[in-house]
């Protein structure tokens, strides 16, 4: 078993990072606080369950079957009813899901059981707290979820793996399940008829996927506006597009703080005095297109955050807290995803139109008509050499793809489950469409950025804002000019990922130092 100093609480709502650090071995800790609450949890679901007459309220999946066969008795031997919980849940196809998505949706998982609102016994809270200092991981199938009574399908391959059926990753191999737990040291988890249900009614795959796509495509848009700026600076443009004044008269708080952003990254620029008196959209309408984007994403922190935070499962325990409120069981829908799907579908109509913009913006500058005299398609000696021609025609597939995508699937309800489902949100493939599309603007950004570095080497100024200059020098320390032609592939991606990742310094400039900044001459 692997070792880590990284850790993460189960008291207390996650965030992004954490589950972005679940893809590697982590220290997750059930403190006091959890220990006691799924004590307490767990004493009330048994006393519920095992209560005398009239005290012993139906308590779904406990003593019923599943889904549209509620209706029914389930089988009496509890561990019996863990296999009838799941078995029947097995029809998944298509690829395996990420890695990373399956631990985070774990992780999520246990976070949430460690509320102790969901009855279950605290050696699963500790057996998959367990699992997250190795590298194991379930294989879990892409395709089976609608999001409506949790990630059923998805969830029940992930508690087989645990199991040990099915199969799983370590150290991202794939072997069946009962081999990879013995290989990361660890032993079957044993499950009743609660623990099982616990672990499959949530949305937690959904929010998994949405959190981390989410997190990239935050990412992308913070270096859009970085990338903006190195171009106007790169193509000498008057940065008057950026003015606080006009910006607050447009009255987006999104687009003040893009502009906002934007000026600091672009302080001490001086303009060319040869560009147009108005530029093309791609660049003067950048900061309300990235603002309206800012608009959008803050809501879709506030439903991220709300589900890192919240529980998802049904039925929930209440214990008696309060001198006014008895203890409970409560039936509800607690695993139904449509504020993610929701969530989703937003994200997938902001990052379709940031790749657009991405795009426009290479297209741009690889134009000799818009791009001030520089070669066509940035090539060094145009038809001997082809510059970027092959990744601008890459970028178009992207976009291509990115709006195939983009349909909204939160409203495309379908009844299933004998009507007992007949409203559903499909939150799981909003948000698993939003991880794909996030990759790809993650990709169009990279293009760009490899087109703003070949810029200066086939005849562009320095920048000369200090903030572009770094950047500019940060991919010009990764990848080599694009002279001769070779395959450019791994330089986007390296582009991307640099992207996604640098934390570079941003200048102080006053707000005042950027009122009536003007072209010379204009």
């Amino acid at each position: 078993m692997l070792t880590t100093t990284d850790s993460v609480s189960l008291t207390g709502p996650l965030d992004s990072p954490a589950l972005l650090r679940a893809a590697a071995p982590l220290t997750v800790t059930v403190d006091d606080a959890a220990r006691a609450r799924l004590d307490r949890g767990r004493r009330l679901f048994h006393d519920l369950r095992h209560g005398e007459g009239d005290e012993a309220p139906a308590i779904y999946g406990a003593t019923t079957g599943f889904g549209a066969l509620v209706g029914y008795a389930g089988r009496p031997d509890e561990a019996d009813q863990c296999d009838n919980t799941l078995a029947h849940l097995g029809a998944g196809q298509g690829p395996d899901l990420p890695q990373g998505i399956c631990r985070a949706a774990l992780l999520l998982r246990t976070r949430s059981l460690a509320q102790g609102l969901s009855g279950v016994s605290p050696e699963v809270v500790d057996r998959l707290a367990a699992m997250f200092a190795t590298t194991f991981a379930p294989a879990v199938p892409r395709y089976g979820s609608v999001g409506a009574s949790g990630d059923l399908i998805p969830l029940a391959y992930a508690t087989q793996a645990l199991r040990g059926r099915g199969h799983a990753y370590v150290d991202g191999r794939r072997m069946p399940a009962a081999e990879a737990l013995t290989a990361a040291g660890l032993r079957p988890l044993a499950l009743d008829g609660r623990d099982a249900l616990a672990l499959v009614n949530g949305t937690s795959v959904t929010t998994a996927a949405l959190a981390l796509a989410h997190d990239a495509v935050r990412a992308a848009h913070r270096s859009l506006m970085d990338l903006t700026c190195l171009l106007a600076d790169l193509l000498g443009c008057d940065p008057g597009f950026l003015d606080a004044d006009l910006l607050r008269a447009y009255g987006h708080a999104g687009a003040i703080d893009a502009g906002a952003h934007m000026r600091r990254t672009l302080s001490g620029t001086m303009p060319s005095g040869t560009r147009p008196l108005q530029e093309p959209y791609s660049i003067r309408c950048s900061p309300q297109l990235l603002g309206a984007a800012e608009d959008a994403l803050r809501y879709v922190d506030g439903v991220v955050a709300a589900d890192l935070a919240g529980v998802s499962d049904n039925p929930l325990f209440f214990p008696d807290d309060h001198d006014d409120v008895s203890a409970k069981v409560v039936h509800g829908g607690n695993f139904f995803g449509q504020p993610a799907a929701f969530a989703a579908d937003l994200l997938a109509s902001v990052t379709a139109q940031l790749g657009n913009l991405a795009e426009r913006q290479l297209d741009l500058l690889i134009d000799p008509a818009r791009n001030g005299g520089l070669p066509p398609m940035l090539a060094t000696v145009p038809g001997a050499q082809h510059g970027l021609q092959g990744v601008q025609l890459a970028t178009t597939a992207f976009v291509a793809e990115i709006r195939r995508a983009a349909t909204p699937a939160g409203m495309q309800s379908l009844p299933t489950n004998l009507h007992n489902q007949d409203v559903v949100p499909f939150g799981t493939q909003a948000a698993l469409r939003s991880y794909d599309m996030a990759e790809l603007l993650g990709l169009l950004c990279g293009s760009l950025a490899l087109g703003l570095r070949q810029t200066v080497h086939v005849g562009a100024r320095r920048p000369t804002a200090p903030g572009c200059a770094e950047l500019l020098d940060a991919l010009i320390d990764l990848i080599p000019p694009v002279d001769p032609d070779r395959p450019l592939d791994a330089d986007v991606r390296a582009a991307a990922r640099l992207l996604a990742t640098r934390d570079l310094p941003r200048p102080d400039v006053p707000e005042q130092g950027w009122a009536g900044v003007r072209t010379p001459g204009t």
